[in-house]
This record gives structure tokens, sequence and C-alpha cells, in this order.
């Protein structure tokens, strides 16, 4: 959905309607985080599924992810919408082309907040999840190479 918001983005912007620039900027954010976050959920289900492995039941998993992987993008849209809907707009991209309108995010602190810490913190949380599993499987060889060691003697 986020490629398809962002294919007629630029489309949809010919059509000088503010109330459709606000919902296409709204969706192609929406999307956007929404990614985000199911990428962060991702991590979470590698560690769950390499580091965590026995003695993990988490009931309605799935249910469990879905409300995260979708309900926190809403709730920042939301957030967004309800401060100020004038957040989203109609704006160029560059100077220099003043035709590539696009429907997005018109004040550069919200867009900063909203958008590269949300982007950052789930870098971070990925980077955690990864060094971490990685720990894990580097000390799942050793044991391994410990035990084959022992039995060779």
């Amino acid at each position: 959905m986020l490629n398809i918001v962002f294919l007629t983005n630029s489309w949809l912007t010919l059509f000088n309607q503010p109330g459709l620039c606000i919902s296409v900027a709204m969706l192609l954010h929406y999307f956007l985080l929404a990614a985000f976050t199911w990428m962060c959920l991702e991590s979470v289900h590698f560690y769950l599924a390499l580091v965590k492995v026995l003695n993990v039941y988490v009931p309605k998993y799935i249910l469990k992810c879905c409300i995260a992987g979708w309900g926190m993008s809403a709730i920042v849209i939301t957030l967004l919408l309800i401060i100020n809907k004038d957040f989203y707009g109609n704006g160029s991209l560059s100077e220099s082309h003043p035709y590539s309108n696009l429907c997005w995010i018109q004040d550069s602190t919200v867009f900063y907040i909203s958008v590269v810490a949300y982007f950052f913190l789930i870098f971070l949380m990925n980077t955690a999840m990864f060094i971490t599993v990685l720990l894990q499987i580097r000390s799942v060889k050793t044991r391994t190479q410990k035990t084959s060691r022992f039995w060779k003697r």
C-alpha cells in the first residue's frame, strides 16, 4: 500500500483538493510508519525464534503483532491530526522543480519527530535484536564445538 500511495501521490496533487491531499499525505505517512513498525516486529519475532527458543508461548501472538503493527502508526497519525491537520499538505520537493509536488508533511519539526525519530528508534531496536541474536548463535556454536571436541577425545 505504501508503494501504491506513493506512486499515485503526485497524480492526485493535480486535482488541487486540500482534503484529498491531506488524506493522501496521511495515508503515505501511515503506511511508511506501519512498514517501519512491521520491520521492528520482525526483529522481535527473530529474537523469539532464535534466542528464546524453548518455553515461549505468547497467547494470541498474531493478534498482538497485528495490533502493534497497525496500531502504533495509527496512534501517531491520529495524534498529528488531532494537534493540527495542516501538518499535512501539498508541498514542492525542491525549489528547482516546482512541478514536482507531493502531498506530505509540511512542518520539518513534525517530519523529524514522526518519521526520522521513529525510524531511528526502530533502527536501534533492530540493531540490539540483531546483536543479541548473533551473540546467541555464537554461544551455541561455541558450545557445539566444545561438545564435539569432548566426544572426539
